[in-house]
């Protein structure tokens, strides 16, 4: 299944609007062909930078800010998470080269699981992040006893 992500129109995005597709198709990219999210997110991260400069911050100072803008509540990652439940717990049933591809089809069910939690930038930190990630490492074994490949 190719990734369609891949060819989401590039047309038109500043520094912050490539930067932020770049780490979505990465990290979220069910979120990498949602332009408005993308150019709204990449305007606000400029807006910061800039209004930082102006009020005589540093360059240093302004690109933290406006990084902090552009990646707030992305984190964590569940895909990038469901992709290490793939690769560390199923590396005999699922192929490194099939990883992301697999990932990013059982994702809906993933989100399912993850309803119940708070995922937020720090998830990984929490103490629920360890039974989260036993819960889609049940989900993913289920769906593979199931015949979902």
């Amino acid at each position: 299944m190719p990734n369609d992500h891949h060819n989401a129109p590039q047309t038109g995005l500043s520094y912050y609007g490539l930067s932020l597709l770049s780490y979505l198709r990465e990290s979220h990219p069910d979120l990498a062909d949602d332009a408005d999210f993308i150019r709204t997110r990449a305007q606000s991260a400029a807006e910061t930078y800039s209004r930082i400069i102006r009020s005589g911050g540093s360059r240093i100072e302004a690109a933290e800010e406006a990084d902090a803008v552009l990646y707030r509540g992305l984190h964590f990652s569940l895909y990038s998470t469901l992709a290490n439940v793939i690769r560390s717990e199923f590396a005999e049933d699922i192929p490194e080269e099939d990883v992301r591809e697999a990932a990013l089809i059982l994702l809906p069910q993933a989100k399912e699981v993850a309803r119940s939690y708070e995922l937020t930038d720090d998830f990984a930190a929490t103490p629920q992040y360890e039974r989260l990630y036993t819960e889609l490492t049940g989900t993913v074994q289920i769906l593979l006893d199931n015949g979902v490949q």
